[in-house]
C-alpha cells in the first residue's frame, strides 16, 4: 500500500514530465491488479509461440531421439520428452501455430456470422426477428461441442475445418448478443434525431447503431477466445484435427492418455498450458468487460 502511495504523490506532482506520469499510472495500475499484468504477460508469450516458435526452442518439435525417451521434466526439458524422446516444450511452442490459428479463425467466423445476423434481425424487426432468434434459441440449446462435432463431422477432418464447426457453434452467441444491443440502441434518443435530421437509414445503421452496438459483441469475443481454444483443443484430443505427427496442443494430450500412471507429465504439462492460457484470456476478456 505504501507503494501505492507514494506513485500516487509522484504521479500528482505538477513537476513530474508527461511521459513519466503515465509510466508511473501504468506502473501503479499494474501493482493494483497484478492477475491481469500477469495473464497478458501469458498470451503475449503465447502469440509469440506462434509467431516465432524457433525463438523460444532450439529443438525439434518431430524429430526425437529414442534413447531419451520418457525423460522427465528437467532444466534441458522442461516439460520432458515423449516415447519418442521429442521435446514436449518444442512440440508445445509449435504447435501454439496450429491452435491459436484455429481459434482466431473460430472466432472471426462467429463474430462475423453471429453479428451481421444479429444486426439485421434486430433493425428488420417483426416476424423475420421472431423466426430468426427462434433459430438462434435452438441453436444455443444444442451444447457447443456437440454442434461442434456435427459440423466437423459433416465437413471432413483437419485443423481448417474444426475452426469452422468452432465458428458455427459460436454465431447463436454473437447474433444474441449483437440483437440485444441493437434494440437498445435503436431506441435511443439520438437515433431518433439522426433520422430527425434526414439522416437515411443505411446511414443511420452505419454510423450511429452498429458502433454503438459493437462493443459488447467485442467484449464477448475476447471470452470466446477460451472457449474456442478448449473446443479446438478438444476436438484435437479427440483426433478430429492436425493428424500426428504435426503438433497440437490437443493432440498432445491425447498422445499422452495412455501413460497417464507411469509418465504423467506427457499428458499433464500440455493439459496445464491449455488451462493457463484459457484463464489468462478469460481474465483479459472480463477486464475489458468491465471498462465496457
Amino acid at each position: 500500500m505504501s507503494l501505492l502511495k507514494a506513485l500516487d504523490v509522484d504521479v500528482a506532482d505538477p513537476g513530474a514530465t508527461a511521459p513519466r506520469t503515465r509510466v508511473l499510472r501504468a506502473v501503479r495500475a499494474g501493482l493494483a491488479r497484478p492477475g491481469l499484468v500477469l495473464a497478458w504477460l501469458i498470451v503475449l508469450v503465447v502469440i509469440g509461440w506462434a509467431l516465432a516458435p524457433s525463438w523460444f526452442t532450439g529443438s525439434s518439435p518431430l524429430d526425437g531421439d529414442p534413447d531419451s525417451g520418457f525423460l522427465p521434466p528437467s532444466f534441458t526439458h522442461p516439460f520432458g520428452t515423449d516415447r519418442l524422446g521429442r521435446d514436449l516444450l518444442a512440440r508445445a511452442i509449435y504447435g501454439t501455430s496450429t491452435t491459436l490459428g484455429a481459434t482466431l479463425l473460430a472466432v472471426a467466423i462467429g463474430f462475423l456470422i453471429g453479428s451481421a445476423i444479429g444486426l439485421l434481425s434486430g433493425i428488420i424487426g417483426g416476424r423475420p426477428d421472431a423466426a430468426v432468434m427462434r433459430c438462434v434459441d435452438v441453436l444455443l440449446s444444442i451444447p457447443a461441442l456437440l454442434l461442434a462435432m456435427t459440423v466437423v463431422t459433416a465437413l471432413g477432418y483437419g485443423t481448417v475445418n474444426i475452426a469452422v464447426a468452432v465458428g458455427t457453434s459460436a454465431v447463436a452467441s454473437f447474433a444474441r448478443v449483437m440483437r440485444s444491443q441493437v434494440l437498445t440502441v435503436a431506441g435511443s434518443d439520438f437515433v431518433a434525431a439522426a433520422y430527425g435530421s434526414g439522416a437515411g437509414f443505411v446511414r443511420v445503421v452505419l454510423r450511429h447503431v452498429l458502433p454503438n452496438s459493437i462493443q459488447a459483441v467485442l467484449s464477448l469475443a475476447a471470452l470466446e477466445c477460451g472457449s474456442a481454444v478448449l473446443a479446438v483443443a478438444a476436438l484435437g484430443f479427440l483426433g478430429y484435427g492436425a493428424p500426428p505427427p504435426q503438433p497440437e496442443w490437443g493432440l498432445a494430450v491425447a498422445e499422452g492418455r495412455d501413460f497417464l500412471a507411469t509418465y504423467p507429465w506427457i499428458a499433464l504439462c500440455p493439459g496445464v498450458l491449455i488451462a493457463v492460457a484459457v484463464l489468462s484470456v478469460n481474465r483479459i476478456g472480463r477486464a475489458l468487460g468491465e471498462r465496457r
